[in-house]
């Protein structure tokens, strides 16, 4: 090879170099001139994380401090699949530390197109420790609260529930939201290039949502509970539905539904079983609604107590024959044994000398057709007709608890006014929060004092010797009334013959009475009536609230001749 051949080539190969050198040049001008800071940031997020820290959520405390609602400790686990170094091994660790399926856990961890996927949410701290010991490359961990309940069932349909994200779903745990929840904070962490946490550069602490009271008292719940389940499984009801109130100051002691369910099963139980029927639904109330006809037509001075009436054992209203509930003769009855004996015909006697507008007024003044105001999400404000819309045998029908429809707890405030005197207030169940008490509007009074104590003596005498008898609770005056509803039959449009709905609300003792008890049975089989399936179970759950409350016999035994 000549020596002007070898130039040629030395010159063509340092040309070549000259050339990649150029180009290498030009691409590190290009990377950190033109793109300096785009990489830069990119670097700078490749090893900085910023981690939300959740905020602790308030516990719901019952009306004695006994916790309903709290939020346990656990940590979850999270990766950066980009970071991961050996997916299998990595999701082996994890299936056996916090016994997951490991086949799951490398699908995730395989995936590199993303760069944030949740391992375990809410795992048990202390495995989650054990695997983060294992300081794996692409992991992470952060405490995280996990809300448990600590009743179980006990006011399942109250409470409602909190989901993964511990955000309020239902119930209390929805309404009292901005209460019980927290703000969350942040920290921001430093990691190497395996993904291995350095250095954390910056936080941001959290902050804790509010303690809640709420006006329950778990006892009188779990009691109302039970009794409403036993009474549901005696007599095959569809379900039942009770409240225990106090009539002066509108607190809900208990508001329980059967079936019932346990609050930390919350996502796999049905949406028929989580409602609270207390507040939601709606029924006709049969007899126990004859108190608004009653009173309003006491308040008005068009009867008292005494008044006497000679009654058929029906009566004829527009086209409708109605009966009594149970045959009888022709006879004389006052307005006291009109109410003791839930005479059908002498309630809407008495109403049609009231008249259809005065008593629209009443049914308006003691709070049905509309909303109590309650503090639970999704009240219903039940139904009542509007006067221009009455027919000529509505006289006949809504005296008597037909064609009007009240939820159960329109029912319990209604006699916790005659309960306190008079005075219609408003049902609660969040007692205070953070530790400041709620303040409530006053009442309204809505009879006079006097027809109050005439309407508690009359109620009296239902459970002396009326159809509330199975009521009475030896040692303590009783006053209550019974309700016994047919059900419409949705196919036809007609009362059914076979469905009914059984009532009792109750006031104990009488004499100045501590609780309203309203207890409703939906649906029950073989016996019907509110003094048979009803009134034993608000004997129950009286009998149980005198004793927990500590309240003195007003009516003592005598004791025996000797």
């Amino acid at each position: 090879m000549t020596r002007a051949a070898t130039n040629r080539r030395i010159i063509v190969l340092a040309a070549l170099f000259v050339t990649l050198l150029a180009v290498a040049l030009g691409r590190a001008f290009w990377l950190q001139g033109v793109n300096g800071k785009a990489y830069a940031a990119m670097a700078v997020k490749q090893h900085r994380e910023t981690v939300v820290v959740p905020a602790a959520r308030g516990t719901i405390l019952d009306r004695n401090g006994e916790p309903l609602a709290i939020g346990r400790r656990t940590t979850t686990v999270y990766a950066n699949p980009q970071q991961v170094e050996r997916p299998r091994e990595v999701a082996l660790a994890v299936g056996r530390t916090l016994r997951l399926q490991p086949a799951e856990v490398f699908e995730q961890l395989e995936d590199r197109s993303r760069g944030f996927v949740y391992v375990a949410r809410k795992a048990e701290p202390l495995a989650a420790e054990r695997l983060e010991q294992l300081a794996l490359a692409g992991l992470g961990f952060f405490p995280e609260e996990l809300r448990t309940y600590p009743q179980g069932p006990v006011a399942a349909q109250v409470l409602g529930y909190a989901g993964t994200d511990n955000k309020g779903l239902e119930g209390l745990e929805r309404s009292l939201e901005k209460s019980l929840a927290g703000r969350p904070g942040s920290r921001t962490i430093v990691k190497d290039a395996t993904g291995r946490t350095l250095d954390i550069v910056s936080t941001r602490p959290e902050s804790h949502g509010r303690n809640v009271r709420v006006t329950l008292d778990h006892q009188i719940q779990a009691n109302a509970e039970d009794v409403l389940k036993q009474t549901v499984q005696r007599f095959g009801a569809r379900s039942a539905s009770a409240i225990v109130m106090d009539p002066y100051t509108g607190a809900i002691l208990a508001m329980a539904v059967a079936p019932g369910f346990n609050a930390n099963r919350f996502p796999k139980t049905r949406a028929d079983r989580r409602r609270n029927r207390a507040v939601t639904d709606t029924y006709e109330p049969g007899s126990t609604f004859k108190l608004v006809t009653i009173g309003a037509a006491l308040e008005e001075g068009i009867v008292a107590p005494g008044s006497s009436f000679r009654l058929p054992p029906t009566i004829k209203v527009a086209d409708r024959m109605i009966h009594e509930a149970h045959p009888r003769p022709t006879q004389h009855m006052t307005v006291r044994g009109i109410v003791e004996h839930s005479s059908n015909v002498g309630t809407i006697t008495i109403a049609q000398r009231l008249g259809e507008g005065r008593l629209a007024h009443w049914i308006d003044r003691f709070g049905f057709g509309k909303r109590t105001g309650i503090d639970f999400p999704g009240e219903s404000a039940g139904f009542a007709l509007p006067p221009e819309e009455w027919s000529g045998s509505t006289i006949g029908t809504v005296p008597i608890g037909h064609g009007i429809a009240v939820t159960p707890v329109q029912m319990a405030r209604a006699y916790a006014a005659i309960a306190n005197g008079g005075v219609l207030v408003t049902p609660h169940l969040v007692d205070s929060i953070a530790g400041k008490r709620v303040e409530r509007a006053r009442g309204k009074r809505i009879v006079s004092k006097a027809v109050s104590a005439q309407m508690l003596s009359m109620l009296r005498g239902v459970v002396i010797e009326g159809t509330g008898t199975e009521a009475a609770i030896p040692g303590y005056t009783v006053a209550g009334k019974t309700g016994t509803a047919a059900k419409i039959d949705p196919r036809t449009g007609r009362y059914s013959r076979s469905r009914y709905v059984a009532s009792f609300v109750g006031l104990v003792p009488a004499t100045k009475p501590r609780v309203v008890i309203m207890v409703m049975v939906d649906e029950p089989a073989g016996a019907i009536y509110g003094g048979v399936v009803a009134a034993p179970a608000f004997r129950e759950m009286a009998r149980f609230n005198l004793q927990h409350l500590e309240v003195p016999p007003d009516a003592p035994r005598r004791p025996a001749a000797g």
